[in-house]
């Protein structure tokens, strides 16, 4: 199999990106948004990440983007500034490869070498091949809330996970 690597993500990844993105809102419970963003705000909020200092990733395998990451604000007081929240997506063509673990195995080094202290995962669905995915990279369980979304004709729970 090609080789898979991570890097920073561009301007020019969106497309792939907000492709990826479309089909987890359509179809998965790890996001809770019901209507796919289109490129314009995707770019908006890449810029608003970038902007602000924090890592966004790609995995591209033979030129083309298969999953991407990113880490922002956990909550906007000041008192959380040492705390991210996460987010990992996968073209469903790619799950079950490493690539979730590489793309969140950087993220975690950049995040580190920015200083910050933890890192929240806030699982849409309680997903479990995400929390599989968060528990090998060193993530605990640190709360649920059960039946808060409804998608897809069913309620979900939302899982939180901390490293």
């Amino acid at each position: 199999m090609p080789q898979v690597h991570i890097r920073s993500a561009a301007l020019t990844d969106l497309p792939a990106i907000t492709a990826i993105y479309r089909d987890a809102v359509l179809y998965g419970t790890a996001t809770f948004e019901l209507d796919p963003p289109d490129l314009a705000e995707m770019t908006r909020r890449y810029e608003t990440l970038t902007g602000n200092g924090f890592p966004y990733l790609v995995a591209v395998r033979e030129d083309v983007v298969v999953g991407y990451a990113y880490a922002g604000p956990y909550r906007p007081r000041p008192a959380y500034r040492f705390t991210v929240e996460n987010s990992v997506y996968l073209d469903p063509a790619f799950y079950r490869r490493g690539i979730g673990t590489a793309l969140l195995k950087e993220l975690i080094t950049q995040c580190t070498a920015l200083g910050y202290r933890q890192m929240i995962a806030v699982i849409g669905g309680a997903e479990p091949a995400s929390a599989a995915l968060h528990a090998r990279a060193g993530f605990r369980e640190s709360g649920r809330m059960r039946s808060v979304g409804r998608k897809h004709g069913r309620w979900l729970d939302t899982l939180y996970m901390q490293r």
